[in-house]
Formats: C-alpha cells, structure tokens, sequence
C-alpha cells in the first residue's frame, strides 16, 4: 500500500464495468460423465466455438475517503451524488429517534401485478383438431391486408395520405413475401377499408396465412394515447405476459398441429432484434432418440449440480423436476450467431454482445406466443453447451441460448413452479426500478427516495397477535412452563417477526461473509500482514476455512462479498464483487471513508440480503473478513456506546500486552481525529468503521424489512448492529444473536442491544463461525414451536 505525504495509504477506485452476457451468467456445474459414444460430426474437427466474455467490477466507483480532516457540509469531498443519495453531510438521520414501518405488508408480494378482472374478455374457445388438441380457427379466412401495407411514415405535423397511387403501385410490384417481412418489422398500419377496395391485396403466401391476424377495433383513446389497443385486446396481451409460466409438470401427449407450431415460431421470428441482424435459428426437434440422449446429458449436470448444494437447498432440489424433455412432443432449441448480419451490422459496433439479447427476445415472443397458443414451455439448462452442440450438429460459431420443451398441459400453475415451491420468490418490482441514475428509487408517479430510506421505512415491530398465539401455544405444548429456557423467547420473536403463531423454520439458511481491509492497519494494531485478508479469501471460496465446515455441517450456503479488498480477486462462483474502494484510510488522521462510500457499502448490503431472500433463503447469517477490523469495531462501540475505548478494545488475532495497549490508544486517537455523532449512524460508520462494518449494516437492515431472522456472529456483526439499530431500533426484532465472543466489545454490544446469545464457547475466530454453531439451536426452536404436540392433542393430562 502506496501512502501521501501524510503517511495516509491511497485508495484507488474501482472500474464499474456493467458487462452483460445473453445466457445466465452463472456457470453451468463441469460434466461427470464423458458424452454417450457417437459418431463424429463435421465440425468437430474444427475449433470450438468463440468464448463467452465474463464481468467485471462497477465503473466510476469513488475512490477511497483519505481523510485529511472531518467532512465538512458543501465540501467538495461528496460531489453531487450525495445529495442525490440523502447522503450529504448536512443531512441529519431522519430515523433517529426512530420511524414506524409497515408491519402488515407483504415483503415479497408485487403489488404492481395486474389482477384478473372478472371482466375481462376471454378468448373463444378453439376448435378441437383430429388429434384432440385445440386447433384455430383458419388464418386464411383472416383479414391480412393491413400486413400488406408500406411503411411510409410522414415528417411530424405532415397531413397528407402515407398511401399515394405511387405507394399502392409499388406494393403491386413488391412480393408479397417482403411487404410482409417490412410490416412485420417496423408495426403494420391500421385498416383502410376504401383503399382495400381501390386495390384489392395479393394472397399472402403460406407463411403469411400461418399468422393469426384479425381485423382491429377502432382504438377508442385520443391524442397521445390514440394508438392504444382497446381493453379487451390489451388485457389480452398483459394477461399472457402475467400468466406464462415455465412449466415442468403437467405436460400432455396430444401433438401440436403444424399450423400452430408455425405461429409460434413466426412469432419468435418477428422478434426485434440489434440492427436487424435477426440472430436466432430454430431446432425443431421430435426424434425421440435425439431428445432420449439430450435428457442423458441433462441427467449428468443434475447430478453434478445437486452434489454441489448445501445440505437444506440439496433437500429441496430432491423434490423438483427440472425438465419434461420425453415429456412433450416437441423441443425447440434457440441459437444465437454472433456474427449474422457482417461486420457493420447496426449497433453492435461498441456493444457486440447484443446479438445474444435479440435472441433472448425471441425466446419471450416464442413463450408468450405458446401461452396464447394454450402451450406450456420449459426452460432446460442443465447440460454443458459444447456437448449438446455437438449432439445437435451446431457448427462452432453458433451458440445455445434456451433449449424448451412444447407441449399442451393440463393446466397452468397460478405462480412460477419454483415459488410455489419456495425455492425463489418473486421479487418486487419495486427494487428493479431506478430514477435517472441507479440508486435512486421510486416507481413513476412517486416521490424518488433512496435505498436505505427505503429499507428503514419497512422495518417494523413484532405482529402483536402473532406473539400472543405463540405464547398461548407454548403454555398448552407437552412441556412444564419455561422448560425450553431461552428458546422460548426466541421461538416467539420469530412468531413476531413472521406474524404466525407457527413461523417457518428458518432454513434455508446463508452466511454473507463480508470483506475489506483498513488503512489503520498502518498503526500498528496485529501482527498479520494486510494481504491476508485477500488470501483468506480465496480460501473461503476454496472451502477450506472454518466457515466451510461449520456451513457444511448445518447445511448453510456460503456467499462472500468484496465490499473493500485491497487486492484484486478473482471472478469465480460464491464471491459477489461490490468492491466499493480499495480499503479504507487510517482513521487517525481523519474520516476511514466518504460518506458517499459508507452509504455504497450500506446498500450493497441490503442488495445481498434481498437478493438471498428472493433466492429462497429463511435465515441469513453474518459473516466478515479484514485483517485489523477489530480496532474499527472498538471505535465504533465506543461511539455508539459511550463506554470507554479500553472497556471495549481486545486482543483481536491475539497481540501481546503492549501492543494490546497500542491499540487502545489508536482508537482514542480516531474519536478523537473525527467528528462522532451516535444519532448520525452513517456518519460515525464513515468516520471510524470499515466497509464491511457498513455493508453488514445493510445486510442486518435488508433482513430485518423482509421480515427474515439474521444470526448475529461476534464482535464486527455487533458494531455493525448497533449502526443498523441507531438507523431503526426495531431491527433487533429480527436479531439473535448467536454467541458471546471472548472480544470484551461483543458483551458490551449484547448488554447494549439487550440480546441473549445461543452460545457462549470463547470464540473469537470471526468469519460467521460462531452464528453457524447457533443456527440449529435456532431451528430447533421454531421446530419446536411447530411440531411438539399440546397437552389436549396428545392426550396428556396437565398438572393440577
């Protein structure tokens, strides 16, 4: 680390490099077995097909805070985006004292999903054709001629005819088969009954008649909205978009008629796409012999991937059909060639990966279609692209976005399979909409608020009727009175939390291990060197560290997160980059970071915790990483404490005496170096804590505004909870903690916060260790809760 002329270490800012790729982003689990024996094919001979690039970190991240003197209101030190972000140092918490959330409402429902009026129009029902799967009604008997129509646009505020004798002429003259292809592409004119006389339209060919088209109703909206399609019609249209459904189960055997596979496809056809390159191809596939091998390639990654999951999620995939490929009658595989359209195709010279967006629409058009259709799709993923290439006979330049399963079903499920199944849960709509610039949030229509504004107005008390039911629950279970000691409480904070008398168990569970390094380090405070925490790192992503073992034994998934590493990691599935700065500066000689960066680092927390909430997950765990971070943690008990920094400061990884009483001196030096507010929480986290410590507080507020328990591990999760409940005290609501750390700062955090640790070893390791102990005492006690017989169900008698 590179230091000033202060002797402050630089911060360099991180690039933010939003690199999107076609296909899912996380890589598909290596192939067990070798590919079935098969006869070569021509193109195996040649190179494989172009790699797919990876992504990368944020751009124009701001560079680490160095803290030359306290951040001062109007500064140039923020910039504009903190005042964008409510972040400005003249802005005063408004969550301190605190601010009542909504309790009642539902975390994960999308209130933004139409509802089914009762009024709607339905479609009539179809003709059943020979083989007993509805059939449409004949598209030849449709009125096509509006397909047929140029596109001639006028210059704005122009009142003549688009349709001159020399435009009807030129249709005359043009085949039917681009008139329809044009129209298709830039959106069909409406009918003209007049000129239809006046010149009568050709028979479209065969391709045309395969589409479905009727003749449109008058739009009865005026000025901007004078294009709109009537009620009934756009209802139509929502409601096949609210209503497709990736479906694995149910299919039927009845075969799919020609005729309406043709629009299906037509319809993919239609879809738009960069500079009109048109990228896709389309694998019709009824062999039962080719899909019979397909599947064997699908078997092989299932059991690859569920050798790989965490013992609860392993469990829950045991239960899930995740293809119907011998199922139904037909697969469709979509393809991609990057290189369709030549070199200069129009928009994919600075963005060449768009060609793999295109195909992605097609994809959608092809499954709204199908759901019109009465079709339901499949989405299969599970298989290694290379080899279903080669099983499919691609040549290398092209590439497989979706490979789906067609069929009719017996019907469509009310929400997506996997969330009936809870294995993920929708996520709001809400959370994916930003105002001007990311980060700034509100659908249109609403007052702009940022994230964390956001997250602390949804945090609220315990459901009162649900504490309640627990407690009667519990005085009529096969149990004397108070047996279970502090379980008890715990079962019934998370009947609070969750507003049930019986909360779910609170698995599957997550530790988020947050990482970052401290410019403090500098002083003097451990005997490790900074690099370590970079190389512990990679071992937490290796699976050898203690938090792999104990995540292991309790089935808990393990996700870590670069907030602040100084070094560079690699991109490599469990570690999630939102590296906000390159570590923090000492803060002896001023503010550890930006205020703009604490709040980057609050937010990326919440981000993490919603984002393994809507992955399924009941419980989420803290988890931290940084060598030197339990000199910040002192400082900021300290702050929000009051007590005094050798109360609170420890011997962290184990210093000796003297510099045991180095450190303590240090942490009196940073209060004293910053301005320390306790109400201005974001404030004191940018004066003297760590990015993690920030982003840990996020994470304990995400958790807390879906109404998820969070298992608190030591000392770091500590400070950081007493950031987050300065922020909103009835976040505790959603905390347990999970152990006693020997560090003397933890207990003087548990008998601020007044929580009661589940274990209390003299652990002081870190990483999430010690909540990973607790988290089955934590299950245990909603199971409990939930599944010990009462005295009248089981036929005890109760004590007189």
């Amino acid at each position: 680390m590179t230091a000033d002329d202060n002797g402050r270490p630089h911060g360099a800012a991180v690039p933010d490099e939003h690199e999107h790729t076609a296909r899912n982003a996380t890589p598909e689990p290596a192939a067990v077995d070798a590919p079935p024996v098969r006869e070569p094919t021509r193109w195996e001979a040649l190179t494989s097909a172009p790699p797919v690039g990876g992504g990368g970190l944020l751009d124009d991240l701001p560079e680490q805070g160095r803290g030359a003197s306290p951040l001062r209101p109007g500064t140039a030190q923020e910039g504009p985006s903190a005042v964008r972000r409510g972040l400005n140092p003249e802005w005063r918490n408004p969550f301190f004292p605190p601010a009542h959330g909504n309790a009642s409402a539902d975390p994960l429902s999308d209130p933004d999903e139409p509802e089914t009026s009762s009024q709607r129009e339905e479609p009539a029902p179809a003709e059943p054709s020979a083989g007993g799967a509805p059939r449409s009604a004949d598209p030849r008997t449709q009125d096509t001629d509006h397909l047929l129509e140029p596109n001639v646009i006028p210059f704005r505020g122009s009142t003549h005819d688009r349709t001159t004798a020399s435009t009807t002429s030129r249709r005359a003259a043009v085949p039917a088969s681009e008139a329809i292809t044009s129209a298709a592409e830039d959106g069909a004119v409406a009918d003209r009954p007049a000129e239809r006389a006046a010149a009568p339209a050709p028979e479209p060919p065969e391709s045309a008649r395969a589409l479905p088209t009727e003749s449109v109703a008058p739009s009865p909206y005026r000025g901007p909205a004078r294009h709109a399609y009537p009620a009934a019609q756009r209802d139509a249209v929502y409601r096949a978009i609210r209503e497709r459904r990736d479906v694995r189960v149910g299919f039927r055997g009845d075969p799919i008629p020609h005729e309406v596979l043709t629009r299906v496809l037509e319809a993919a056809h239609q879809a738009p796409s960069v500079g009109f390159s048109q990228p896709w191809d389309f694998v019709v596939i009824d062999d039962t012999q080719t899909r019979t091998r397909v599947q064997e390639l699908v078997r092989r990654q299932r059991e690859a991937y569920a050798s790989s999951l965490p013992g609860a999620r392993a469990r829950a995939f045991s239960g899930l059909k995740v293809e119907a490929i011998l199922d139904t009658p037909v697969n469709v595989v979509v393809t991609v060639d990057p290189t369709r359209g030549g070199r200069h195709t129009l928009g994919r010279h600075a963005q060449p990966q768009t060609a793999g967006y295109s195909a992605s629409l097609a994809v959608e058009n092809l499954w709204l279609a199908a759901r019109a259709e009465g079709l339901g799709v499949g989405w299969v993923s599970f298989f290694e692209e290379r080899a279903l290439a080669r099983e499919l006979d691609l040549p290398p330049h092209l590439e497989i976005v979706a490979y789906l399963c067609v069929g009719y079903v017996d019907d469509f499920p009310t929400e997506p399979e996997l969330s009936l199944s809870g294995w993920a849960q929708r996520r709001p709509l809400s959370w994916a909409v930003h105002r001007d610039h990311y980060g700034r949030r509100g659908l249109p229509g609403e007052a702009p608020t940022s994230l964390l504004e956001e997250t602390v107005a949804e945090i609220g008390p315990p459901n009162a009727r649900a504490v309640a039911e627990a407690r009667e629950r519990q005085g009529r279970m096969t149990t004397p009175p108070g047996a279970l000691g502090v379980l008890e409480d715990v079962a019934v904070q998370l009947a609070g939390l969750a507003g049930e008398a019986q909360p779910p168990i609170p698995e599957p569970a997550a530790v988020a291990i947050f990482a970052g390094d401290h410019g403090v380090h500098a002083q003097g405070v451990t005997a490790w060197p900074q690099e370590v925490t970079a190389q512990m790192v990679r071992n937490f992503l290796d699976g050898g560290a203690v938090v792999n073992a104990f995540a292991g034994q309790v089935g808990a998934e393990v996700t870590v997160v670069d907030v602040g590493v100084l070094a560079d990691l690699p991109t490599v599935p469990g570690l999630l980059p939102r590296k906000v700065a390159r570590g923090t500066a000492d803060f002896t000689r001023g503010p550890a970071m930006s205020r703009v960066q604490a709040g980057y680092a609050i937010e990326a927390g919440i981000e993490v915790a919603r984002d393994l909430v809507a992955a399924g997950n009941r419980c989420l765990v803290t988890g931290d990483m940084g060598i030197a971070n339990t000199t910040p943690s002192a400082a900021l008990i300290a702050a929000f404490t009051g007590r005094d920094p050798a109360e609170v400061t420890g011997r962290g990884t184990g210093v000796d005496d003297a510099m045991h009483e180095h450190k303590i001196e240090v942490v009196r030096a940073g209060l004293r170096a910053n301005r320390i507010d306790p109400a201005d929480p974001v404030g004191v986290l940018a004066a003297v804590g760590g990015l993690e410590h920030a982003a840990l507080t996020g994470f304990i507020l995400g958790a807390a505004a879906l109404r998820v328990p969070v298992l608190l591990d030591g000392v770091i999760a500590g400070a950081a909870a007493l950031a987050a409940a300065a922020l909103s005290p009835d976040v505790l609501h959603a905390c347990v903690a999970g152990h006693r750390s020997s560090e003397p700062g933890h207990s003087v955090v548990l008998e601020h916060l007044r929580l009661r640790p589940l274990v209390d070893l003299e652990l002081r390791l870190g990483e999430g260790s010690g909540a990973l102990l607790a988290l089955p005492l934590l299950q245990g006690a909603v199971r409990a809760l939930r599944e010990v017989a009462t005295f009248d169900s089981a036929g005890v008698t109760e004590r007189s």
